[in-house]
């Protein structure tokens, strides 16, 4: 058995262009530092797995297959995407193609629709990455019409040398009760990785690199009252990670925008419009929710 060695696949990694995609990974996205080193592992054993396989005759490397474990927002969907690029660097994927589906995007209203749109997704994915997002819905018990789609995706996922890479993601628990009834989908994953939440520092890191993008930023007051906001927010229910953040800052930039030009003469300046402060965080719902719990 020839085995590559370090220096080998130090090199592969380096002249592929997959080195600098895992330095962006690790440089670009808040937190996760568990999932960042989890997926340098995979990359490199990858790496070797497909290595070998192209010195020893007869031999392939094992079907590479994904569970992204964890709450909605946290980076699952990003994470894929890097990965998706990564994979096609080194040769493991002929495309970066990633492929993002939901459970209704692989079956129909009847019988005999799921094989069908499987197939069609399936297709559509080939030679590159199938991000199947709450796949824990795919079993869902009242629509038996996803489980032709799952058996069809079952049969794939079990091809030696196949040309589609799946990586199936949800919460924690229902995916464990998913991967307990099918136990033969369990053992088609090759490597699950869980996703932390992030904590409400990570958060504001996140926001800041949101407003980043879209050319704003807090001023001082508005960061610290977005912090008393993301501490009213996440102890409420169905909170999203950074997708909760995402979806705060679009309120807020919109309040922003009807105060400033609400009953104005003259135009806003671009520093005023670029500026999220505390009278567009404090405004929200969330806030005045907390404030009638603790006159309560």
């Amino acid at each position: 058995m020839t085995t590559p060695t370090p220096a080998e696949l130090e090199t592969v990694l380096r002249t592929s262009g997959a080195e600098a995609l895992l330095d962006e990974l690790d440089r670009d996205l808040v937190g996760l530092a568990t999932v960042k080193r989890r997926v340098r592992e995979i990359v490199t054993l990858a790496l070797a797995e497909r290595l070998r396989a192209q010195r020893e005759p007869g031999s392939r490397a094992r079907p590479l297959h994904f569970a992204f474990i964890g709450n909605p927002g946290n980076g699952k969907t990003t994470v894929a995407g890097r990965m998706a690029g990564i994979l096609h660097r080194l040769g493991c994927t002929r495309t970066n193609r990633l492929v993002s589906v939901i459970r209704d995007d692989l079956a129909g209203p009847a019988d005999g629709y799921g094989a069908a749109r499987t197939r069609g997704m399936l297709e559509k994915a080939r030679g590159g990455v199938l991000f199947v997002d709450e796949a824990h819905q795919l079993d869902r018990p009242e629509r038996a019409a996803g489980d032709g789609g799952l058996a069809i995706l079952l049969e794939v996922m079990a091809e030696e040398g196949g040309d589609l890479v799946v990586i199936l993601a949800g919460p924690a628990d229902r995916m464990e009760h998913f991967f307990r009834a099918r136990p033969e989908l369990r053992a088609r994953i090759a490597h699950h990785l869980d996703f932390p939440d992030y904590d409400e520092q990570e958060l504001v890191a996140i926001a800041e690199l949101v407003l980043a993008e879209q050319g704003c930023r807090f001023s001082p007051e508005g960061r610290v009252a977005f912090q008393r906001y993301l501490g009213a927010r996440m102890r409420q229910p169905h909170f999203a990670n950074a997708r909760s953040v995402r979806n705060a800052l679009d309120r807020a930039r919109l309040r922003r925008a009807v105060r400033l030009f609400k009953g104005r003469v003259t135009a806003a300046t671009l520093e005023e419009l670029q500026t999220i402060g505390p009278e567009e965080i404090l405004a929200s719902r969330v806030l005045a929710h907390r404030a009638e719990e603790e006159v309560a």
